[in-house]
């Protein structure tokens, strides 16, 4: 296994932990706020599951150790998928839990036991901060943005956890106090509140993922490789060129056609796999994860 998917497990396995734990411990307590902590750090492991095995299928096929005759364009394409259903998913859980969070307010709050509630939000608290910790330690030199969503789900996670520890222990104060009368609306309230910050949160993600599923380059990438082939037109005597430029997940996917004169002079085809080699080089990358396909023609019809 890679790095990548080491430290996906071992997020899977921490994840699964805490949900249990937090599903049980909050129907224990009668606390709606720490189910949803359990549901949402579920639904989180779920789709790390499935961002390990798209992890697996790219790092497979890029190494050359899987051969996929009905792929073989890769599966890139697989990682925005993933990304983008997992922030609309945790934005759609934590809207579910917001409305039923108002419900309850409306409704005159909710009983919980503070013990079993103050006990679960300080455990969670510190495994989600030592998991953001830990994953963004370890992704600084693999830069996936799998790993970077997932130590983003633990901070937030670690916040939710963090919020309810502190609301649970002023909750706790007021129940022993001539306000008790007000706990039922901690969990609710709290609750509220923390689904208003965490719901936009993954907005970002979900509007990057999206633009890599319709093939939105980014506009820097475009850039970059259309001043490439500029300076090699200027360099070469070459007429013009075409450029086609996509970020598919972690792939860059980039097409060159430049164009020549009729009469341009041709010595020999290695000429041409120099200019590639020069192309390639400046436009840097080079990996199992950069598509580039570079041809010459005299004919403006075959660049488009």
């Amino acid at each position: 296994m890679s790095s990548e998917e080491k430290i996906l497990r071992a997020s899977i396995a921490a994840t699964v932990i805490v949900a249990i734990t937090g599903i049980v411990l909050g129907a224990l307590s009668g606390s709606f706020s720490i189910i949803f902590d359990g549901s949402y750090a579920l639904v989180d492991a779920v789709m790390s599951g499935l961002a390990l095995f798209v992890a697996r299928l790219i790092s497979r096929h890029a190494s050359g150790r899987l051969n996929a005759r009905r792929f073989t364009m890769g599966f890139w394409h697989l990682e925005p998928m993933v990304l983008a259903l997992n922030g609309i998913l945790l934005m759609a859980v934590s809207i579910f839990a917001l409305v039923n969070a108002i419900g309850l307010i409306l409704n005159g709050g909710r009983a919980l036991e503070f013990d079993w509630a103050i006990a679960y939000a300080a455990m969670a608290t510190i495994v989600c901060f030592a998991m953001a910790f830990f994953e963004s330690r370890m992704n600084e030199t693999l830069q996936s943005r799998f790993i970077t969503l997932d130590a983003r789900a633990w901070v937030m996670s670690g916040g939710i956890n963090l919020a309810l520890l502190i609301a649970f222990v002023v909750g706790y104060i007021l129940d022993h106090s001539a306000y008790d009368t007000f706990t039922p609306y901690v969990d609710p309230i709290v609750l509220a509140i923390i689904c208003v910050v965490i719901t936009p949160l993954p907005y970002a993600t979900v509007k990057s993922a999206v633009q890599d599923i319709i093939l939105a380059a980014p506009s820097e990438l475009v850039e970059h490789v259309e001043q490439v082939a500029r300076d090699i037109i200027a360099k070469y005597g070459f007429k013009d060129y075409e450029a086609y430029v996509a970020r598919i997940g972690r792939a860059q996917q980039m097409e060159l056609h430049f164009i020549l004169p009729p009469d341009y002079p041709i010595k020999a085809i290695g000429d041409f796999d120099a200019i590639r080699e020069e192309v390639g080089n400046a436009i840097g990358s080079a990996g199992p994860h950069r598509w580039l396909t570079l041809s010459f023609t005299a004919d403006p019809k075959w660049a488009n």
